[in-house]
């Protein structure tokens, strides 16, 4: 196959398949530990009750969007042609970026929010690469 395709295809598949792992869980944490009195689906109600939320309902989200990054930068690293790090770094990059928006768009506790920026993109695409080059 081309190697450009392939590196194009890495990033499509790395971001997809990191995206599929972060809805997943993100829908399974709302089944599992429902927010009492919150439509999970109305982003303004939930914005409403972030702040106010214990610990145990960012569990599900900080694992969504750690293990999202992880499975993301993985198949990238595995699919790409070439400069495969750079490609897991970019899938970290890219959820990065997406996970910024989400701690502007849904503010919850501060403490949250640098966890969720410092320990679950960067981290796991590193994380992510170096389990994708051992298989």
């Amino acid at each position: 196959m081309n190697p450009i395709l392939r590196n194009v295809l890495a990033v499509i598949l790395g971001w997809f398949g990191g995206s599929l792992i972060n809805m997943g869980l993100v829908r399974i944490g709302s089944s599992v530990m429902p927010i009492p009195g919150v439509d999970t689906n109305d982003l303004n109600a939930l914005a409403e009750a972030m702040p106010t939320l214990d610990f145990k309902y960012f569990i599900f989200p900080f694992l969504a969007h750690a293990l999202g990054t992880l499975v993301g930068a993985a198949l990238a690293y595995r699919i790409a042609a070439n400069h495969k790090m750079k490609f897991a770094w970019a899938i970290g990059g890219l959820f990065l970026l997406g996970g910024i928006a989400v701690n502007y768009m849904l503010p919850g506790p501060t403490w949250f929010a640098i966890a969720d920026i410092v320990l679950a993109y960067l981290p796991m695409a590193w994380l992510g690469r170096k389990i994708a080059g051992k298989l």
